[in-house]
């Protein structure tokens, strides 16, 4: 009997790989001569970093970047394989360098938290040679629309006297230019994959500041506060870009962060889990295995909804 084993993560108390593992050391002392295959997933939150490079056997590695508040914080990243190209893909969560697990909950200041952690690591992947990316927008800390991510990787946020824009989502009220011609031009020769679960628009009462912002400690009147916020940087953003993409499924998620991308970054968009196990190859890896167990930590009616276990039943 061979067994493929594709857990998530459970969450607060083993990591995606130590899910697998645990289940294999069960499997093997309950039944004899078991074979077991080790294929740890994510759905493109917490977790998909180190899942991929376990199942790809990939590097994980670690770079100092500016944390969510402004502090100084290791932040991890991976670069799997991909295909013939001798730099890989980099793998990069918003939650690695800009989380709102990275601070305590009395610590939380939606108004100045920040992406730029996220952009320092784009910045450092192609300091590397890479061009070809996988981000996931689960469990950030800021609501700064991507701001800091931009700035991050050269492009210029001026208020009316000239002046780079502050840190965070609430300083973008007073956004009055965005200046691209500093903007990375390695960044055109990629290609950015990003894994996204959410169809929420940028702005509004669906938009990131009025469903996310809560859990990241933004009060009523500061609710309104960002959204008024984002809406100006939507407003020059895309007179600047040209494009529309305020109300585009996804512009909402990390704080906005989609919607940066979105707008200044090659990027297409897709579920969390069917980025991962098409970057696994997973279907693959079923046409010698007798069954497939997944799971992740806890099994309700939102896992139906692009969750792990789900995406690994449909397709197995």
């Amino acid at each position: 009997m061979k067994v493929l084993i594709a857990p998530d993560s459970f969450k607060q108390s083993l990591s995606a790989p130590e899910v697998a593992a645990s289940i294999a050391v069960g499997l093997q002392r309950a039944i004899a001569g078991v074979q077991t295959v080790c294929l740890p997933v994510a759905d493109g939150g917490e977790g998909t970093t180190e899942a991929l490079v376990h199942s790809t056997k990939g590097q994980l590695l670690s770079h100092t970047v500016m944390g969510p508040l402004g502090e100084t914080m290791g932040a991890l990243w991976g670069r799997i394989p991909a295909g013939d190209k001798i730099d890989g893909c980099a793998v990069i969560e918003v939650a690695a360098a800009s989380g709102i697990d990275k601070i305590s909950p009395s610590e939380g200041n939606a108004l100045t938290a920040t992406s730029r952690g996220t952009g320092e690591l784009i910045a450092h992947a192609l300091d590397q040679g890479v061009r070809e990316f996988i981000v996931g927008l689960g469990g950030s800390a800021c609501n700064d629309a991507g701001a800091g991510l931009l700035s991050a990787l050269g492009v210029r946020l001026l208020d009316a006297e000239g002046q780079m824009l502050a840190e965070g989502g609430a300083a973008l009220a007073r956004l009055d230019c965005i200046d691209t011609s500093g903007l990375d031009p390695r960044l055109a020769q990629c290609c950015f994959r990003v894994a996204c679960d959410v169809t929420n628009p940028l702005l509004g009462d669906q938009g990131a500041s009025a469903i996310f912002g809560p859990q990241k400690g933004a009060s009523p009147q500061q609710v309104q506060e960002l959204d008024f916020a984002l809406k100006q940087f939507a407003d020059i953003s895309e007179a600047t870009t040209g494009k529309q993409d305020r109300l585009n499924p996804g512009a909402g998620a990390a704080g906005g962060v989609g919607f940066a991308l979105m707008q200044y970054l090659p990027c297409e968009f897709g579920p969390g889990i069917e980025l991962v196990l098409d970057t696994i190859d997973f279907a693959s890896q079923l046409s010698e295995v007798d069954w497939v167990i997944t799971g992740e930590g806890k099994l309700d009616e939102q896992s139906q909804y692009g969750k792990a276990p789900m995406g690994v039943a449909q397709l197995s």
